[in-house]
C-alpha cells in the first residue's frame, strides 16, 4: 500500500491507496516540530481503525511546503515504512509536468502535484482554483504545463487579520449569509468575508481567461473552496481528490521497480 503526503503550511493531509482506490484519509494540523516519532504514534491508531498497520505500507510520495516538516517526514517513511519516499521538487524525481516560468525553482510543490492531478482528467488548458493557507490560481495550459498564476490570502487567513487588528470585531465562523447586506455585526463580517471571496474567485477566474485568450476548464479543489459551490459562478467542477490524485500519478512514474504497479 501507498501513503501519500501532502503538507501544507495550515493543514497535513494523508491518504492510503491500496492499488485499487483511496482506503483512507486522514488531516491534522501542520506543526514543523512534529517529529518522525510522533507522526507515527498517531498514524498507526489511525490505520488501526481502519483494519490496517504501519507493516502494511511499502511506499510513500510526499509534497510539502514546508521545509522543517519535510525533513521529518521523510524520517518518517525511512525509519517506520522502510522505504525511501518519492519527494516532490527533488531533482531526480519525474513530475511529468513542464514549468513554463522564468524561474521554474519558483513553482510550489503543490501546485505542480495540482497541475498533474489536473491533467489525468480534465482536457484542454484549465484554472485550478486551491483554497488553503493561500488561495492559488493556477494556470495549466492544454499540453499540460504550468504556465504561472496567482496567489491571494486565504480565507481563513483573513477572517484572522480582521479579528486581530480590529478590537471589537469578534472571531466568527465561514458561513453563506442570507442577504448580502448584513444588519448586524456578525452578519455584515459573514457577508464580507463569503460574498467578497466568491466575488474574488469570480473576478480573478474572469481576468485570467480574458488574458490567457482560449477556452478555458476551471478545477477547484482545498479544504475550503467546497464551501462556494453553488455561490461561485466560474467554477466548472470541485474535485477535492485533485492533490491525491497528483501525488498518485508522481508515484507511478518514479516508484522503485516493482512497486509503481502495486498503486496502480
Amino acid at each position: 500500500m501507498l501513503l501519500a503526503i501532502d503538507c501544507g503550511n495550515t493543514n497535513t493531509l494523508f491518504a492510503v491507496h491500496d492499488g485499487a482506490g483511496w482506503r483512507a484519509q486522514w488531516r491534522t494540523a501542520t506543526y514543523s516540530t512534529r517529529t518522525a516519532d510522533e507522526y507515527a504514534v498517531w498514524l498507526q491508531q489511525l490505520l488501526q481503525l481502519q483494519g490496517l498497520s504501519l507493516e502494511d505500507l511499502k511506499g510513500c510520495v510526499i509534497s510539502s511546503v514546508v521545509p522543517q516538516s519535510l525533513f521529518n517526514l521523510r524520517n518518517l517513511a525511512r525509519r517506520y515504512i522502510g522505504s525511501e519516499p518519492v519527494v516532490v521538487g527533488d531533482a531526480h524525481v519525474d513530475l511529468g509536468v513542464g514549468v513554463n516560468l522564468p524561474r521554474p525553482e519558483e513553482a510550489g510543490a503543490d501546485r505542480l502535484v495540482n497541475a498533474l492531478g489536473g491533467r489525468v482528467v480534465y482536457d484542454g488548458a484549465m484554472i485550478i482554483v486551491d483554497s488553503g493557507t493561500a488561495t492559488t490560481f493556477d494556470v495549466v495550459s492544454a499540453d499540460g504545463d504550468f504556465e504561472g498564476g496567482i496567489i491571494a490570502p486565504g480565507i481563513n487567513l483573513s477572517m484572522q487579520a480582521l479579528h486581530q487588528a480590529a478590537a471589537r470585531l469578534p472571531r466568527i465562523a465561514i458561513e453563506k449569509p442570507q442577504r448580502v447586506m448584513g444588519t448586524d455585526t456578525v452578519g455584515a463580517m459573514q457577508s464580507g468575508v463569503f460574498w467578497g471571496y466568491v466575488d474574488l474567485i469570480d473576478g480573478l477566474v474572469t481576468r485570467l481567461k480574458d488574458e490567457y485568450g482560449q477556452p478555458m476548464t476551471v478545477i477547484a479543489t482545498g479544504g475550503v473552496v467546497s464551501l462556494f459551490e453553488g455561490a461561485a459562478r466560474t467554477i466548472d467542477h470541485y474535485d477535492p481528490d485533485l492533490t491525491m490524485r497528483g501525488l498518485l500519478e508522481i508515484w507511478k512514474r518514479n516508484a522503485p521497480q516493482g512497486e509503481g504497479a502495486s498503486a496502480s
